[in-house]
């Protein structure tokens, strides 16, 4: 199971971050003035388990009357609005990397932390590609999305999903959301929006395909999402391997050497 937010029609009403907060009970934030537009959360953390971002550009406005001008030279701001929330990434470091079993996939596919288990150590934080993960302050303990596991497990949707009024964020099967994003990039393909694209959908990617994936109007980078997530631990196997080989290469020596001394 798992989210597809078409961006193309958000409308930024932060329905989703209310509802988010309501159901789980997440602490307040985002009550200072950030100088980022209407962005007063700035992106995604331990008290902002969704994150709406509001993108002003300066751009070609085909077709539309600006100033005067018409077709490819009318200039205008245009907005790109977007509910970014955790990945739940299908080879998630953060479950590689957490010493005490806190984090652990659901029965749904998603990736939940247990505050109960957490001991705040942090190796979960860094291990994320993308910056997702968070440490709540006079805390220690980390905190994000949990696809509203207590709602699934009741037949429920997650909040976000239930209250955004423009069906911008969708929950179901991963292989109904992906076939239903693919015919929307058809179709906004058709009406001459050339850059939408999906992000996250494709299980080949370099951390499996996300569990929460999304249509885009512009490159990722414009959204603040990596261009090629890579899973942070591809390369433990490897690692192991080695050092494993060295320790053993190590203990022979020292075997050897001990052996000579005793001959002499």
């Amino acid at each position: 199971m798992g989210f597809f937010t078409d961006t193309s029609v958000c409308i930024g009403c932060k329905a989703c971050e209310v509802a988010c907060k309501e159901w789980n009970a997440i602490p307040e934030d985002g009550l200072t003035f950030t100088g980022m537009s209407y962005d007063n959360t700035i992106g995604l953390g331990a008290d902002s388990w969704r994150h709406v971002a509001f993108i002003e550009q300066d751009k070609p406005l085909a077709g539309q009357i600006t100033g005067g001008q018409t077709g490819q030279d009318a200039r205008g701001v245009r907005w790109l609005m977007a509910s970014d929330v955790c990945k739940h990434c299908t080879e998630a470091a953060c479950l590689d990397v957490c010493p005490t079993g806190s984090l652990f996939r659901t029965e749904f596919g998603t990736v939940v932390v247990q505050e109960d288990i957490c001991n705040g150590c942090g190796y979960c934080v860094p291990a994320c590609p993308y910056g997702v993960i968070d440490q709540r302050h006079g805390d220690g303990r980390v905190w994000k999305c949990t696809l509203c596991y207590d709602r699934l497990g009741s037949g429920q949707e997650p909040a976000c999903a239930k209250a955004c009024p423009t069906d911008s964020i969708q929950f179901g099967p991963l292989d109904e959301l992906r076939e239903r994003a693919a015919l929307r990039v058809d179709q906004l393909h058709e009406a001459g929006v050339g850059e939408a694209r999906l992000y996250g959908h494709d299980p080949e990617d370099g951390v499996g395909g996300d569990g929460a994936f999304f249509l885009l109007l512009d490159e990722p980078e414009t959204y603040g999402l990596p261009p090629d997530p890579v899973v942070t631990t591809r390369d433990l196997p490897r690692m192991w391997k080695l050092t494993a080989a060295a320790a053993l290469s190590l203990a022979a020596s020292v075997a050897v050497a001990f052996a000579k001394g005793g001959t002499r």
